[in-house]
């Protein structure tokens, strides 16, 4: 299709036209061809094209192509890998912030039995508090335990090593005296 304009106000494009070719003839015996993918024009443009050669619009033309769409089975599950892969990673986080927990309780509770140990004149009643503390760390691993955070014997085992460090510090202020051992 070719529109021959004289003026630049005579221009109508269809919206369907995807490149436009400008052409127009010169003194060469090859005729030159410009082509711009917008539809845009200014003023000077389209005065100086329009009045030197004519306006030739085509639709550009693609192959088609062809897509076959087939489902033959329904939608897949999630896979089962991924799945346990985000449930890891949430008990991770979990137990990380229970194990934590416990080792800052614990890590308390050493300090100031530490402190007490240090200090010359301790009276026995600055136990109490400390076995406040004792109680929170027994009670924290005790419930870490129960979900499965820590194995029954590694609970076992850090509950002894607060109630050992604690008969050590009544030991040496001289509160408790151990009986001994009876051979029969």
């Amino acid at each position: 299709m070719a529109l021959y304009c004289l003026s630049s106000s005579c221009l109508t494009i269809q919206s369907n036209f995807k490149s436009l070719s400008l052409s127009y003839n010169s003194s060469s015996s090859h005729s030159n061809l410009v082509t711009f993918k917008s539809l845009g024009f200014s003023n000077n443009l389209s005065h100086n094209v329009f009045s030197r050669g004519s306006l030739t619009m085509s639709p550009i033309q693609r192959p088609m192509r062809h897509s076959v769409v087939c489902e033959a089975a329904p939608k897949k599950k999630a896979d089962s890998a991924a799945k346990r892969a985000r449930q890891a990673e949430k008990r991770r986080i979990y137990n990380k912030s229970r194990k934590s927990e416990i080792r800052t309780r614990m890590r308390k509770v050493l300090e100031a039995l530490d402190g007490l140990r240090k200090k010359p004149d301790a009276q026995p009643e600055e136990v109490l508090p400390i076995e406040k503390l004792i109680a929170e760390a027994y009670s924290t691993i005790d419930k870490a335990v129960k979900v499965g955070t820590l194995h029954r014997n590694t609970g076992a085992r850090r509950k002894s090593r607060l109630a050992r460090r604690k008969k050590a510090v009544e030991i040496h202020h001289g509160w408790y005296t151990p009986t001994p051992a009876t051979t029969a």
